[in-house]
């Protein structure tokens, strides 16, 4: 089994380097463009987080929050990056909190977009992580093609002229789902791995944080 994260790569190795972790049923190649917009005044480094683009197949401790983490750290060694500077979206934002809460020797600084530390409310939490669950268990159940329609009609995605076609890219691109629910205001903790079907074993530990 694979240890490290897929990635791209661009820009000068001598400079500051920048991290960049994707949300919920993204990839590396989402920040494609802002990479490309930064120049080569930074070292871009953008991730395929476990379960997403390439990174499929990896350990089952992997699939935490923790596990993630490590996976990350483990990248940034093999690229010889001590301290990046880490963009993180929605999960990718929740993964970079706790990198810099947890290792804040291997975080230079961060940069979130819809993602919280989550909920402070026991009882907000309580009605989110059942709501997760109820998502967790569609998943498992292996209707992604439901899933992806109702997941692309939330008004988040709103905006989104070609969130049709985004949805049945997505299909294309993953197979089945061991997932786990969060608790915060940002997407549900859902990792989608490739499979034949949902891996039922692992389903309640993905990117789970305690």
């Amino acid at each position: 089994m694979p240890h490290n994260l897929n990635y791209e790569v661009s820009g000068d190795r001598l400079s500051p380097a920048v991290l960049f972790l994707h949300g919920f049923m993204g990839s590396s190649a989402d920040w494609r463009e802002v990479m490309a917009a930064l120049g080569d005044r930074t070292f871009r480094i953008a991730m395929d987080l476990p379960g997403h683009g390439a990174s499929l197949e990896l350990a089952p401790d992997t699939y935490t929050v923790e596990g993630a983490a490590r996976a990350v750290i483990r990248t940034l060694d093999g690229l010889e990056v001590v301290r990046p500077v880490v963009a993180g979206y929605s999960m990718g934002g929740r993964l970079a909190l706790y990198l810099a809460l947890r290792y804040p020797e291997r975080c230079a600084g961060l940069f979130l977009e819809s993602a919280s530390p989550g909920l402070e409310n026991s009882s907000k939490r309580a009605v989110r992580r059942a709501a997760d669950e109820s998502k967790a268990q569609r998943l498992e159940s292996g209707d992604l093609e439901a899933f992806l329609r109702d997941w692309y009609r939330q008004p988040l995605f709103a905006s989104l002229a070609q969130a049709d076609h985004r949805g049945k890219a997505a299909q294309r691109s993953w197979r089945a789902c061991p997932v786990s629910s969060g608790d915060g205001e940002g997407e549900p903790a859902v990792v989608v791995g490739r499979a034949g079907r949902p891996q039922q074993a692992s389903a309640r530990r993905c990117w789970r944080a305690g």
